[in-house]
């Protein structure tokens, strides 16, 4: 028996009767008090009725949050700003080729999911930081931690930086200016910190994930919207419309020699296509579906809680998402064909920059994207106290202080790096490999014990191939993104 279990396993004296007074979720009571890992497994995920009384798995939090609630939060953590470059992702794979990586990652990220749920049902904990105490003691725990607090920062930033150069512009359409006339409600700085403040900030400050079930279901109507658009879009621009864009180029001096020929290929979805940027657009598929940091905590406020129940709320997560993506990326691929921009949106505002429709579009974006981030923040928060503060109570000045830290050090961040997506470009690439593929196979060959489940058992072999993929995922991108730096070109674009 590892050495932490018996502090994990102590039982805890709550004076009140109520659980919600210690929210660390690393204690865990087993009703006859017993210290053994079998007894843990025993009563995997059943409430059965053992010695007349009732046998709880997990009591080390009390979940409140309903079964639509959490599909919401999870869905909103998943929907990130890569939606945006699917359709250009799309144009350089081609449509064939595009749906089976995506079908191949959708489910990957589910297998993970599941992974990380089995973890956490033998050891009794439902938080990542735990699971990487329980495999690999303290270092374990911190990196686990660190991983989460950079690859979440990371995400905020990069939603952060789309409200910065995004809003002003909408703002700016809708008063009907044509450039930036220098007030403050132009400055992108000034509004990430009113938004901040304003926003995020009140949200963030919420007790428990589960009350931004409502938020976060008003972020996806909004991604909702964007996709009827783009659907809607798709028959009202006319295709040769293309060769307009070019038009455009060729007035600047571009290749203005191939316009004859370009209405050929411009109207002709390709189904499989093989070209430099294919390979750029394998790492972005593969962290569409990035949402393992929320999946304990999502987990850890779940009324009910069994694993089937969990894995449940994370497929119909996966799967509406994968939907979304789909019908995203092949709408506005058949707009645009090969003229599709690694932005989606800036390729409909060259169309028509005044676009009312686009405009609105743009505005639910930002919306959609500033209500991810208090979904986002949790974990983070979560990371910081599991490390720093491990056994202590809950308290609101602690949970508000490192909130306010949190958001204050994104938003210096936005505001004085300019450069910022590059860095967490390389972040992310080392980070979501390590939270969907490495940690959560390495994790579970660790913690299921070797009596039930042999090293070589196909599932442990599975979790090792599993690990390794991510192993080769991290690779690639990390080329990708060094030869981009090297060549001096971006073209590893796409949000988290």
């Amino acid at each position: 028996v590892s050495h932490g279990h018996g502090l994990l396993m102590e039982l805890q004296k709550i004076p009140n009767g109520h659980h919600y007074t210690d929210l660390s979720p690393e204690k865990i009571i087993l009703e006859d008090g017993s210290d053994s890992v079998e007894s843990a497994e025993r009563e995997e995920f059943l409430p059965h009725k053992a010695d007349g009384k009732k046998v709880q798995q997990f009591t080390d939090f009390e979940g409140k949050t309903t079964f639509g609630m959490s599909v919401f939060n999870l869905s909103n953590a998943i929907m990130g700003s890569g939606i945006l470059g699917l359709a250009y992702g799309m144009s350089n794979t081609g449509i064939i080729l595009f749906v089976i990586l995506l079908t191949f990652i959708a489910i990957l990220s589910g297998y993970s999911i599941h992974l990380l749920l089995k973890s956490a049902g033998v050891v009794g904990i439902r938080a990542y930081e735990q699971l990487g105490f329980r495999a690999f003691g303290s270092p374990g725990k911190v990196v686990a931690a660190c991983i989460i607090a950079m690859h979440n920062i990371g995400a905020m930033s990069s939603y952060l930086f789309i409200v910065k150069y995004e809003l002003p512009l909408v703002i700016q359409a809708f008063l009907g200016l044509t450039r930036n006339t220098g007030e403050w409600y132009l400055n992108g700085n000034y509004l990430i910190m009113v938004v901040s403040v304003s926003v995020i900030l009140p949200l963030a400050l919420m007790r428990q994930l589960g009350y931004l079930g409502y938020t976060s279901g008003f972020s996806l109507s909004c991604m909702v919207f964007f996709l009827i658009s783009v659907i809607y879009k798709k028959f009202v621009i006319p295709c040769p419309l293309g060769a307009m864009l070019d038009l455009m180029n060729a007035s600047v001096g571009h290749h203005g020699g191939h316009l004859v020929d370009a209405s050929n290929d411009t109207c002709e979805p390709k189904l499989v296509t093989i070209n430099p940027q294919t390979a750029y657009t394998i790492p972005i598929l593969a962290f569409a579906f990035v949402c393992h940091p929320e999946v304990l905590p999502i987990y850890t406020e779940l009324r009910k809680p069994t694993k089937k129940r969990m894995q449940t709320i994370a497929n119909i997560s996966i799967g509406a998402m994968y939907i979304m993506y789909l019908l995203t990326a092949v709408f506005g691929y058949l707009t645009f064909y090969s003229r599709v921009e690694s932005e989606l949106l800036h390729t409909y505002s060259r169309v028509d920059p005044l676009d009312t429709l686009i405009l609105c579009v743009r505005l639910a974006v930002l919306v959609a994207v500033t209500l991810t981030v208090p979904v986002v923040l949790f974990p983070i928060r979560r990371a910081v106290v599991q490390l720093l503060f491990p056994d202590k109570p809950f308290h609101w000045a602690r949970h508000c202080g490192i909130a306010v830290c949190l958001l204050f050090i994104v938003n210096l961040l936005v505001i004085f790096v300019p450069n910022i997506r590059d860095i967490f470009g390389l972040i992310g690439a080392t980070s979501a490999p390590s939270l969907i593929f490495i940690l959560p196979g390495i994790f579970y060959i660790r913690i299921v014990p070797e009596e039930q489940e042999p090293m070589k058992s196909r599932n442990k072999i599975q979790a090792a191939a599993f690990a390794a993929l991510g192993f080769v995922f991290m690779v690639m991108s990390l080329s990708f993104i060094i030869a981009d730096w090297i060549t001096g070109e971006s073209r590893s674009g796409g949000g988290h």
